[in-house]
């Protein structure tokens, strides 16, 4: 036996030595999704609602929490590069932004400025003015189409009620072709059992963009990401979309809701009246978890919830260390903290 291994060793260090570019290579990339609470401009734009986002609005929004806020949120985003140590994410899925000025800002911030991050992003026709985007590190990712889609609901009168649309990009994720599709589906607000059918239609139109895309191209790669505003158990999800809890064959229609494992676990992006929900959730495609060479595979999911980004003391200890709590500002990062996956990439190169 130990002959065996001594002679394992040799063959081993033989081939490095000989055929130095036949070896295991592998590349890991953080794919990662986060609700910007609020990034608004301090200028009242026409025809949306933003006044409360203005200096003389009920928040008293100024320059200065302007700038703290582009700060706070680019720290974020530049802390995930600690994350087992491999970089800032290649790509982000974003919400509740209120336009490209205020991406440009927060890509070209000190912090993540040298990341060289590119944007996709169209204004929704969303009442609020927030809308959703993409960005992307383009040494990892060269996207090549995009399309915004509007999300057509209606309230019990059959007036429209205008929501994000959602963002779908496809593109070359390190050789891999991938499709993003970027959400946030519609709040809560009125009560959750009253909304449920505004999240259902979401829901719907998120499984017809998964279900087109497969139709073009089979065995496509797919992120779905978002602020669902409904938890993986909730019919939206788990139903209408068919994300989930468990892995499915691949050969199945049912997507895999990677973030679900961590709500069962207990774990969160937010928190509310003491009780954790996981909105900003991550969904792929059941391919992503298959360890096949010169493809990209599920290695981990994660909650971003580092202690700087928690609330110290008070009535929300422990809580994500918000911008606002109403309009009394606590000048923190966001009510909701990021998720994330990593995705593996390992081949043999000759």
């Amino acid at each position: 036996m130990a002959r065996l291994f001594f002679l394992l060793i040799v063959i081993s260090l033989s081939i490095n030595l000989l055929f130095p570019s036949c070896q295991a290579q592998g590349s890991q990339k953080i794919v990662a999704f986060y609700n910007l609470e609020n990034l608004f401009d301090t200028i009242d734009t026409p025809g949306v609602r933003d006044k409360e986002f203005t200096p003389e609005g009920k928040k008293n929004w100024n320059s200065a929490r302007y700038a703290k806020k582009l700060q706070n949120i680019s720290s974020v985003i530049s802390a995930m590069a600690n994350i087992e140590g491999m970089g800032s994410p290649a790509v982000i899925g974003l919400c509740e932004m209120e336009n490209l000025e205020v991406l440009q800002d927060l890509v070209d911030s000190r912090l993540l400025s040298k990341y060289n991050y590119q944007i996709i992003h169209k204004d929704s026709p969303d009442k609020r003015g927030i809308d959703v985007a993409l960005i992307y590190r383009p040494e990892y990712f060269n996207p090549d189409t995009f399309q915004s889609v509007p999300l057509l609901i209606s309230n019990d009168e059959g007036r429209r009620i205008y929501s994000r649309d959602q963002l779908v990009v496809s593109g070359d994720l390190d050789g891999e072709r991938f499709h993003f599709i970027v959400n946030h589906w519609p709040s809560r607000y009125g009560g959750k059992e009253r909304s449920v059918p505004l999240r259902n239609e979401a829901a719907l139109l998120s499984r017809f963009l998964v279900d087109s895309i497969n139709a073009a191209e089979p065995n496509a790669r797919i992120v779905l990401m978002g602020d669902l505003n409904d938890d993986p158990v909730d019919v939206s999800v788990k139903h209408h979309l068919k994300a989930g809890v468990v892995p499915r064959p691949a050969e199945n229609d049912s997507l895999f809701n990677a973030t679900a494992s961590l709500f069962l676990d207990g774990q969160g992006t937010l928190c509310y009246r003491g009780v954790w929900n996981m909105f900003d959730q991550i969904i792929i495609t059941p391919n992503l978890l298959k360890k096949e060479n010169n493809t990209h595979h599920l290695v981990k999911t994660g909650v971003f919830d580092e202690a700087f980004l928690r609330q110290r003391e008070g009535d929300y200890k422990g809580y994500p260390h918000r911008t606002y709590v109403g309009n009394w500002y606590h000048g923190g990062y966001s009510d909701h903290f990021p998720s994330y996956i990593i995705l593996k990439k390992k081949g043999w190169l000759f």
